[in-house]
């Protein structure tokens, strides 16, 4: 068997302590300079059409040995931009995906039988800019840790940088303590998402903008409003006939938002008082609606409680329609029985949230927000401002 290179050069040359004893190797007095010469050397050439290379001589070796120079060392995969996606939202997740032309990442996800969730990349992530698109909808705490180890294998897996994607961020409407001993879970969960290893997070619609406060990385705020805009404009409805009403005193920002947004429509304010979670006891309306197209706009729909008794409160003052417009479809029972009785002309949603088939009803209607994510995550690897028209905020103050 023929030597190779490093070790044909080991057994050709004899050991410092063999030459030493020889007496090969000599120490130069101390007194005698050590003048070293170098010989220039012209820049390599190509050969016959062959990529040129350094020949390697040494006297144990019959022949030389080509060492071929590699012309391009910036060798770099396709792209390092990658998405992968939950078990939470696998749809919004492949239109995000075919949105920036690209496809979504392979990743093993499962179940073991007491429960646990294994989460294993199949693919190389080693400095890329990872994107993991996951809602923390219904069931919360499933799809909550699901996203927390989904961050952490990619952590482990030397990621460069790894962004949470959430379309719906559950435990948001925990962002203050209203009574006393009530814990504030919005602000445990971000510091679980940022312990588990992210290094920023993108969001839709926050209940309250202040739970992007909670975070100690860089928080994506996005709004689906213009998606439901873009839909509402297509319709033949007359600007003067409409006006946008805000189910709840806190949502009056948002509502003022979307009716500056809306062809500047006037504003109606419904006052009620609750008297515990998922009750809702309508009072009174602020403004007029008699003759009008009301929209409802809020965050989410969960019970459907709060803009049911609105709607009836509406028609009682002689609203012509009532539209509800919402970006996150919760829909907890008995929501569809109170969408569906008859009070509002549509429901318009997004799809942050999976809808079953069993939850559709006549009325409702669906639009994606997956251009507004995608458009956003491109921006975000980019290195871009993602306050872009037609998807930039809405000056909600």
């Amino acid at each position: 068997m023929p030597l190779s290179y490093s070790a044909a050069a080991a057994a050709a040359a004899p050991s410092p302590l063999a030459a030493r004893s020889r007496g090969l190797l000599r120490r130069p007095p101390r007194s005698a300079p050590v003048v070293v010469r170098c010989k220039k050397i012209d820049q390599l050439r190509a050969v016959n059409g062959l990529p040129p290379y350094a020949p390697v001589s040494n006297r144990s070796l019959l022949s030389p040995v080509m060492l071929p120079i590699i012309q391009d060392a910036n060798i770099k995969n396709d792209t390092r931009l990658r998405i992968f996606s939950g078990t939470a939202n696998p749809s919004l997740s492949q239109e995000i995906a075919s949105y920036l032309g690209l496809e979504l990442g392979k990743i093993n996800i499962k179940r073991f039988a007491d429960g646990e969730i294994y989460v294993q990349l199949q693919e190389s992530v080693r400095g890329c800019d990872v994107f993991l698109v996951q809602p923390t909808c219904p069931p919360a705490n499933e799809n909550l840790m699901e996203l927390l180890i989904m961050i952490d294998a990619c952590r482990r897996a030397s990621a460069k940088n790894i962004t949470a994607v959430i379309p719906y961020f559950g435990y948001a409407r925990a962002d203050r303590k209203s009574q006393g001993r009530e814990s504030i879970a919005a602000k445990l969960v971000a510091n679980m998402i940022t312990e588990a290893g992210a290094n920023r997070v993108l969001v839709c619609d926050l209940h309250s903008s202040q739970a992007m406060g909670y975070f100690d990385i860089p928080v994506d705020h996005v709004y689906g409003q213009p998606v439901i805009l873009d839909y509402l404009a297509s319709k033949t409805i007359c600007s003067d006939d409409l006006v946008v009403v805000s189910p709840d005193v806190g949502g009056v920002a948002r509502a003022r938002a979307f009716a500056k947004k809306l062809s500047d429509a006037p504003l109606a304010i419904v006052d009620k008082r609750r008297h515990g979670h998922n009750v809702a006891e309508v009072m009174n309306l602020i403004g007029d609606v008699r003759g009008k197209v009301a929209v409802m706009m809020d965050d989410m729909i969960d019970t459907a409680g709060t803009i049911a008794k609105g709607a009836e409160l509406l028609h009682q003052e002689g609203a012509r329609e009532v539209y509800a417009c919402c970006t996150h479809a919760v829909f907890s029972p008995p929501a569809i029985e109170r969408l569906s009785s008859g009070l509002f002309q549509e429901v318009i949603i997004t799809n942050t949230i999976p809808l079953k088939e069993d939850k559709s009803f006549p009325q409702l209607t669906i639009l994606s927000v997956a251009n507004l994510l995608g458009e956003t995550i491109w921006r975000v690897h980019d290195d871009c401002s993602v306050g872009h028209e037609p998807y930039s905020s809405l000056d909600i103050d």
